[in-house]
């Protein structure tokens, strides 16, 4: 059951169906609606999507999850997410059963789990980290909106360490064999409570280095600019995976903070779409 709806989101679905639709016609959106859904060849993105309440982050969100519209419909999504409580394994799969949103329910795609742990044993089945966990969460909504009904792997990770972020990343890119066939996504938000111009001066030398798809070069840099984005794991792995299967055209769809949607500029939090493409 969602953890995150009525706060992070609106809980109704009517609500949340005009939060989302509000946040892709936003002026800090893409600024219009998806019209009609045109499936063509182009397979699916690696998606890098920050996590906050819509109202501060899902019109930056909307960026990425528009450009689905124009991409190949995936069979299976895996969403990838930091551990925010700290309980739990340090990279857990939901194990089985069905996500629950005002959208509906989003089926665990088992087939796709037993390929993962068949491929590393870096994986375990581990429902306790996902309890409260919202940064998985908060993807599903806008996942749902725009492909309706569909099956996915949730994975949570607490340790973020490099090691560990680019085994997850080569596991992803043996098990999955067809990667148009898979969406990505990575789920993270940016700096966290800087003043506005702080947080674009460690920020933008954060992401040219997932751009240019460095990930030992991601890590010295957040630790030279003392970034403190939440989900650096999950995006090292996502890094790690677009770069084994060939998915090096990289462009940052949209950077802002919260403070230009609030106009407090005082202390804001700093959010990223990024895709990676063949």
């Amino acid at each position: 059951m969602p953890a995150a709806a009525g706060t992070f989101y609106e809980a109704d679905k009517d609500e949340l169906l005009l939060q989302i639709s509000s946040c892709f016609a936003s002026p800090h959106g893409p600024g219009q609606r998806p019209g009609a859904f045109k499936e063509t060849n182009m397979p699916p993105p690696v998606l890098i999507s920050p996590h906050a309440g819509y109202m501060y982050s899902g019109p930056v969100a909307a960026f990425g999850y528009f450009e689905l519209y124009s991409r190949k419909r995936p069979e299976s999504i895996i969403v990838i997410g930091p551990n925010h409580s700290g309980m739990g394994t340090d990279v857990s799969i939901y194990p089985h059963g069905t996500w629950t949103t005002p959208l509906g329910e989003a089926s665990i795609d088992k087939h796709l789990v037993n390929k993962l742990l068949s491929v590393s044993d870096i994986f375990s089945l581990d429902e306790f980290s996902h309890i409260e966990e919202h940064s998985i969460e908060v993807q599903l909504p806008f996942i749902q909106y725009v492909y309706g009904e569909i099956k996915f792997v949730p994975i949570c990770m607490l340790n973020q360490s490099i090691g560990v972020a680019k085994t997850v990343g080569r596991a992803l890119a043996e098990a999955i064999r067809e990667p148009e066939k898979i969406l990505l996504v990575a789920s993270s938000d940016f700096s966290h409570y800087l003043p506005h111009e702080e947080a674009i001066k460690r920020d933008l030398p954060v992401i040219e280095k997932i751009l240019s798809l460095d990930v030992d070069g991601f890590y010295q840099e957040i630790r030279n600019r003392k970034a403190s984005l939440c989900g650096y794991g999950p995006i090292a792995a996502v890094m790690t995976f677009a770069d084994k299967i060939g998915y090096r055209s990289a462009k940052c769809l949209k950077y802002s903070t919260s403070g230009d949607i609030t106009g407090d500029k005082s202390a804001v939090v700093g959010y990223a779409s990024i895709i990676f493409s063949p």
